[in-house]
């Protein structure tokens, strides 16, 4: 301590002069910065205002306020170099003394990290900033792929600014070997998350930019629902795949288990084959899913009966499908279940169905009002597409007729409530203008040698008259 308090006193005195107008020249260059940038920030704000007032204004104000925040990055570049100029000087001074060597050792690794770290804070000052500017432009936009890509970029660039930044730094630091590789391979790793990350938000902006003009609530929806099931399963296998590369290429940043990863993607046959052996379900189960893709014999949002439950689909997985069933329950089914067995899909060309009504009526029902009855109701129901209805007798049974009556509408659930409704239209028709045509149960009773005819008539209580 002596000896470095002797040095410093026998400085000459052009070292002190110079090192005082060093730091004086650090000061007034940060004074002279800070001044001069928030300046004319102010003065774009206050000349170029509302903010509504165009695009190159705003461009220019955006400008000028990332120019603001980076004010103490750049102001703490400047004070790092400039001090280690001035500790530079005062050490070079003092080159007779031994410690010099290791002081100036010192502070060459100090500048490093400090430049490195200065860089760094400045690079995520630019790409918050843009990334702010970015989503405002898209906020003004009226185009969807603006308001999808452009907020998209200013993500990445928000990401691959500082990563720029740690990979011109890094090469600066005066560091010992250990610590360069570790250095190096947390580098590496960065990079591989970063343009996974990205890779990932590209997958999910490209299905974003494909799926927002798809409606799958329209009435026809068919179209939709196919675009909407294709690029729902091929948006998990391609993430899956694009996770996978990412894990792999981790793992060759290190050589203990560089192997594991050159395994991975160099060897994906052989990894294939023996994964084939080992889950030979799962992987007939993956397959199933990309066949479900690109076949298409169930869509989201088709109308199935499966198990003999009537439902909708409501998600395709690689490996399940969920069927949501008329009163709100779900059906989990193995997606190999739509490949190796048989169901119905009632919307697999298009939505409309026809729909049947039985009702089981006496011999005497006069069918000639009955159908001007059910066209009566028909025709005023908008449940009715106004392409299919006809009423039959198709059956004939010991005491009652079969009259069944099928009417057609736009989809399943409009074609339940129009058979509802028919149903109960033409049972209360029957009941208030032909109670005798309703079933009827006829008995011929013998009393010893005198035999009396008896009919007994038997229907509802409410069309009972006689």
């Amino acid at each position: 301590m002596q000896e470095l308090s002797a040095a410093f006193g026998s400085l000459d005195g052009a070292t002190i002069t110079t090192v005082a107008l060093a730091l004086l020249g650090l000061l007034l260059a940060h004074v002279i910065l800070s001044w001069c940038i928030k300046y004319k920030a102010a003065r774009e704000v206050k000349t170029h205002m509302p903010l509504e007032d165009g695009t190159q204004a705003s461009i220019r104000r955006w400008i000028w306020r990332g120019a603001t925040r980076c004010i103490r990055p750049l102001a703490l570049l400047i004070w790092i170099n400039g001090l280690h100029f001035v500790a530079a000087t005062l050490v070079a001074a003092l080159e007779e003394y031994q410690f010099s060597i290791d002081m100036l050792a010192t502070l060459k690794w100090f500048q490093g990290v400090g430049n490195l770290a200065a860089i760094t804070w400045l690079m995520i000052r630019i790409g918050a900033t843009i990334d702010e500017a970015l989503r405002k432009i898209a906020i003004r936009s009226d185009n969807n792929w603006s308001e999808i890509l452009v907020p998209f970029a200013g993500r990445a660039v928000r990401w691959v600014l500082p990563l720029i930044a740690i990979l011109l730094g890094a090469p600066a630091l005066a560091v010992s070997p250990r610590t360069e590789l570790i250095v190096q391979r947390s580098i590496s790793i960065l990079i591989i998350a970063t343009l996974a990350y990205i890779g990932l938000q590209l997958i999910q902006v490209g299905t974003s930019l494909i799926l927002q003009k798809q409606q799958l609530k329209a009435s026809d929806n068919r179209r939709a629902r196919a675009i909407y099931t294709q690029v729902t399963l091929l948006r998990k296998i391609v993430t899956s795949v694009l996770v996978l590369i990412a894990v792999a290429s981790m793992l060759m940043v290190f050589d203990s288990v560089r192997h594991f990863g050159t395994a991975i993607i160099a060897s994906a046959g052989v990894a294939g084959i023996i994964l084939g052996f080992a889950a030979q379900k799962s992987i007939a189960t993956l397959l199933a899913g990309v066949q479900i893709a690109l076949t298409q014999p169930i869509r989201i949002d088709d109308v199935v009966i499966v198990e003999g439950e009537w439902g909708r689909i409501e998600e395709i997985t690689l490996t399940y499908v969920v069927v949501r069933i008329w009163d709100w329950r779900r059906l989990v089914l193995p997606i190999s279940y739509f490949i190796e067995k048989p169901f119905q899909n009632w919307t697999r060309t298009s939505a409309e169905v026809i729909g049947s009504v039985f009702l089981y009526l006496d011999y005497s029902v006069p069918l000639q009002p009955l159908r001007a009855e059910l066209q009566r109701v028909v025709e005023a129901s908008p449940l009715w597409d106004r392409k299919v209805m006809a009423l039959q007798v198709t059956d004939t049974k010991q005491n009652t007729v079969e009259v069944r009556v099928i009417v057609s509408s736009r989809d399943a659930g409009e074609s339940f409530d129009l058979r509802c409704e028919i149903r109960e239209r033409l049972i209360a028709f029957l009941q208030k203008h032909h109670p005798e045509s309703l079933p009827r149960i006829r008995a011929t009773l013998g009393h010893g040698s005198d035999e009396m005819a008896l009919e007994a008539r038997v229907h509802r209580p409410a069309a009972v008259n006689s």
